[in-house]
């Protein structure tokens, strides 16, 4: 079972917005707290919500529960910070997925961490471990690969068509698995299946950060991240993302503003 933060601690050091329980921690606050993960033998599920997963959240209990329960929910998007100033409850910066996934391969280069990437259309988890294998020396990747499709059981469970990618994932033994298959659907098989891969201490849903690694998309210029206008690039890219657009840019805001939590 993916260990739950109930300590007093960690409950401070969250900030609740729309039921869900978002992490306030610095990318180097954080990277300690993967340390303690990768150290206490248990196994933790980490989460890079933004508005459209709280949009999604909102509406689905199941998945709501899921990101409660995580070890550690990451501020990734710049409607997250505005929504907790909003409350008084401000956030201390953005911790993005795509730069939290960086810090997590050279951590895994300098300890000796094995790293599978699971997810992303056909052959790009290989050149994002490529890519990171070239940046981090002595960084070990011990599989990559897409997964094949995935589809929900009749019990709402996640699951990948070919149950030998488990397999080849167990038999690899990472210490640290990333998997993009788009919010909601990686955690939840993170959750389904975590506990048939044993060596995994932190599991990582991380929607499009292969796709970045990759070079297949470019991420828009540091000026407009620190503006919180990556969402502009990103429809200027990619127009037919108008839908999680509309959920980010409009149903966010109109949730936290009616909202109390």
């Amino acid at each position: 079972m993916v260990n739950s933060p109930h300590t007093a601690l960690m409950a401070l050091n969250r900030v609740n917005i729309l039921d869900v329980p978002i992490d306030a921690v610095t990318e180097q606050a954080a990277m300690e707290r993967i340390r303690g993960f990768l150290s206490d033998g248990r196994q933790h599920l980490v989460t890079t919500p933004n508005p459209e997963m709280l949009v999604l959240a909102h509406k689905d209990g199941r998945f709501r529960s899921i990101l409660s329960e995580a070890g550690l929910n990451l501020p990734d998007g710049a409607g997250l910070l505005w929504a907790a100033k909003r409350r008084g409850t401000p956030l201390p910066a953005r911790v993005t997925g795509v730069d939290f996934t960086e810090r997590l391969a050279a951590l895994a280069a300098q300890t000796g961490l094995r790293l599978f990437l699971l997810g992303a259309a056909p052959g790009i988890a290989e050149r994002a471990a490529s890519y990171l294998a070239r940046k981090y020396p002595g960084l070990t990747v011990v599989g990559a690969e897409s997964g094949g499709k995935m589809s929900r059981d009749s019990r709402g469970i996640f699951r990948l068509e070919s149950d030998e990618v488990i397999g080849r994932i167990r038999n690899a033994a990472p210490d640290i698995l990333l998997a993009a298959f788009g919010h909601g659907r990686q955690e939840g098989w993170i959750v389904a299946h975590l506990a048939e891969l044993p060596s995994v201490k932190v599991a990582m849903g991380i929607g499009g950060t292969f796709d970045y690694l990759a070079g297949t998309v470019p991420r828009a210029s540091g000026l407009m991240r620190h503006l919180g206008l990556e969402w502009l690039y990103r429809f200027w890219r990619e127009p037919w993302r108008w839908r999680r657009m509309f959920d980010a840019l409009i149903v966010f805001p109109w949730l936290v503003w009616r909202s109390k939590t």
